[in-house]
């Protein structure tokens, strides 16, 4: 049997048919996200960049530290991926985590991910010629410290060889759970009409 389609060659041309065919392909790829997700993760695995461990178990630490540290499962989730851009976007790696994030998180989880890149400076940055205080720039933001604690806490330290992480797989559930349904979407409105049909 083949896939219903829609007809058009350019969206002026679309009928309301035609975009309810759209809608309803909409859900399960949503479904099948956290799939995705996990896969690209799975790319920073063996990828070193001259830090001690590879930049899964980096994240797999830092995630781990987390829930043993009893945070909810949204912020275990954000700990998780918060460098999952390392491998798209090397160059603003933070941006690339929060955005695949913002749907799904709180507006302080979404914070901390976003601007975690510049908070973890602070220990590094006057290594490599850069402003080791730029976090700084931020100190009346109400997440300030929020992004401090997770940096402190959880990010910066997770870079040891022998620290006993969980596996990947004990986290899947968990990203399954946090990205079944978003929060906040542009699409939230379609979202409900095609799961209502």
């Amino acid at each position: 049997m083949t896939e219903q389609q829609a007809q058009f060659k350019a969206m002026t041309e679309g009928t309301a048919g035609d975009w309810q065919i759209i809608a309803g392909h909409m859900r399960p790829f949503m479904n099948a996200l956290p799939g995705r997700i996990i896969e690209h993760l799975k790319l920073l695995d063996g990828d070193y960049g001259g830090y001690p461990v590879d930049r899964l178990q980096h994240c797999l630490q830092t995630a781990t530290r987390a829930h043993r540290d009893g945070r909810d499962e949204e912020y275990v989730v954000c700990a998780l991926l918060h460098d999952i851009g390392d491998t798209l976007g090397p160059s603003n790696h933070a941006d690339v985590a929060a955005t695949l994030l913002e749907p799904y998180v709180s507006e302080e989880n979404h914070w901390i991910v976003k601007h975690h890149g510049i908070f973890q400076g602070y220990y590094f940055f006057h290594y490599v010629g850069l402003d080791q205080h730029g976090r700084d720039a931020f100190v009346d933001h109400p997440h300030y410290q929020a992004c401090i604690d997770f940096c402190h806490l959880y990010d910066q330290n997770s870079f040891d060889v022998d620290y006993e992480s969980e596996p990947l797989e004990f986290f899947v559930p968990m990203v399954e759970r946090l990205m079944s349904t978003p929060k906040k979407s542009l699409y939230q409105k379609a979202l409900v009409d095609s799961d209502a049909a």
